[in-house]
């Protein structure tokens, strides 16, 4: 199991402590998501960061861009330093085309699908990504509730992968914490991203990480 650690939730006044924290807890990846107020209703972070986090820690870096008109801005996120970079369905008509982009910057590519968008839409594009990833929150803001119904959704896509043999990441984001981590396992999801579980616990991140763990 993959635990990526949405840098979102972090405190940014302390971030290289809070980045090198992640580190020795464990955590596997970095997850940066991206949001340009257009697309999503909050804007956060952008490429600069990347190189920050590079300088830090040696954990592989996976952006989750939720912009509009993404292909514009992959060479930037690739050339900073992002080892995966995910874009969603819903806002690239030629979403293939800006996977193949991806791809031949030497990035790994991965398709993002919101909790209102059906795995049908991303069937076509499944044999060309790395990784999918299955929001279980409206993407926007870190700390909402997950929405149970995505069990079902991660459930589709597993079956999916296993009649057409295919073998990539299955992603999940929006509410993991130790209550919900199990369902999502359990259903074939093998990268957990969470944020809040980790950089908002009481007790720090690394006892964040191992109560996450402990869950799994």
């Amino acid at each position: 199991m993959i635990i990526s650690a949405s840098i979102i939730s972090s405190n940014f006044l302390n971030l290289e402590k809070d980045l090198l924290d992640t580190q020795l807890a464990g955590v596997d990846w970095l997850h940066i998501d991206v949001m340009d107020g257009k697309f999503v209703p909050n804007i956060t972070i952008g490429s600069f960061i990347l190189p920050f986090c590079r300088k830090t820690v040696s954990l592989p870096l996976d952006v989750h861009l939720m912009i509009e008109e993404p292909e514009k801005h992959i060479k930037t996120f690739a050339l900073a330093g992002a080892d995966r970079i995910s874009i969603h369905i819903e806002n690239n008509s030629n979403v293939l085309r800006t996977i193949q982009e991806i791809r031949e910057l030497g990035v790994k590519p991965g398709i993002v699908v919101n909790p209102g968008t059906p795995v049908s839409a991303i069937e076509n594009v499944l044999p060309f990504v790395d990784l999918v990833l299955i929001m279980s929150v409206n993407p926007g803001f870190s700390g909402q509730k997950f929405i149970p119904q995505m069990v079902d959704k991660i459930k589709l896509l597993k079956s999916i992968f296993l009649q057409r043999n295919i073998n990539a990441h299955i992603q999940v984001d929006g509410g993991i914490n130790k209550h919900t981590i199990s369902s999502v396992i359990q259903a074939g999801a093998d990268v957990i991203v969470t944020a809040t579980a980790i950089y908002k616990h009481s007790g720090g991140i690394v006892d964040g990480v191992n109560e996450l763990r402990k869950a799994i």
